[in-house]
């Protein structure tokens, strides 16, 4: 063999060499990236997780709002990453505790039954006005001593929150996503599926509970999004108990 073929030969090795170190070091990136996303969403390989959904408010039993929809579909693609399998149960169906599996809770409590079980269980800091249209202060979400009232089309708030039953570290996560309305829901799920990076590396596994604002949705849809703040300490206290008549 001459040098020539010899140099040949041995470009090749180093090339296929190189090729394969690579491909190596991708595939090691991107399973710890699953893992770690997997971790976070509580959705091992193959793990079964629950889309809880609401019903459109006022509206038939059996309808959702069309952004509500867009919410599941992008939960639904969220959990396949994860290579996980989601079972989609209606919000007064519900009827199970939590912590075996993944949850995923569209809707505030006046669409979904399920949602005001959580905020009643999980943060006693959190109100949200649930009477129809004609009431006073429609959807105004109290949280602790503050109030954040909709105003439709142009500032609207919404929480996204991911709680673990407490004493049970191994327990699997509700996330909710309480809206005024239904846009806020799916602009809730969006940024989730954003942001699930940042929020891993700042919270881990843990507990937290955001405020979120969508600005403008009346032309920007649920893409235009601002954290507000992270009002997790003030929801998970509960609300002080209103002070008796004559007392």
């Amino acid at each position: 063999m001459n040098d020539d073929v010899r140099n040949i030969v041995l470009g090749v090795v180093a090339a296929g060499i190189s090729a394969a170190l690579g491909w190596l070091a991708r595939t090691y990136l991107w399973r710890r990236r699953l893992r770690r996303k997997q971790a976070f969403f509580g959705l091992p390989d193959h793990a079964e997780s629950l889309l809880v959904v609401n019903r459109k408010a006022d509206g038939p039993e059996l309808s959702v709002m069309r952004y509500d929809v867009f919410a599941l579909l992008e939960l639904a693609a969220l959990v396949k990453d994860c290579n996980a399998r989601v079972q989609i149960v209606a919000h007064d169906a519900t009827r199970q505790g939590f912590g075996e599996r993944t949850e995923f809770c569209v809707g505030g409590p006046y669409s979904n039954r399920r949602t005001a079980a959580h905020l009643s269980s999980l943060l006693p800091g959190v109100r949200m006005n649930t009477g129809d249209a004609a009431g006073p202060e429609p959807g105004v979400l109290r949280i602790g001593a503050e109030e954040y009232r909709l105003e439709r089309g142009r500032s609207e708030y919404v929480l996204l929150a991911r709680l673990t039953a407490e004493g049970r570290p191994d327990a699997r996560p509700v996330f909710l996503f309480c809206g005024q309305r239904a846009i806020t829901n799916q602009a809730a799920t969006r940024y989730l599926a954003r942001e699930h990076e940042r929020l891993a590396r700042k919270y881990g596994v843990g507990p937290f509970v955001l405020l979120l604002k969508v600005v403008n949705s009346e032309a920007y849809g649920p893409d235009v999004v601002e954290l507000v703040a992270d009002v997790t300490r003030t929801a998970r206290t509960a609300l002080p108990e209103p002070a008796a008549d004559g007392a």
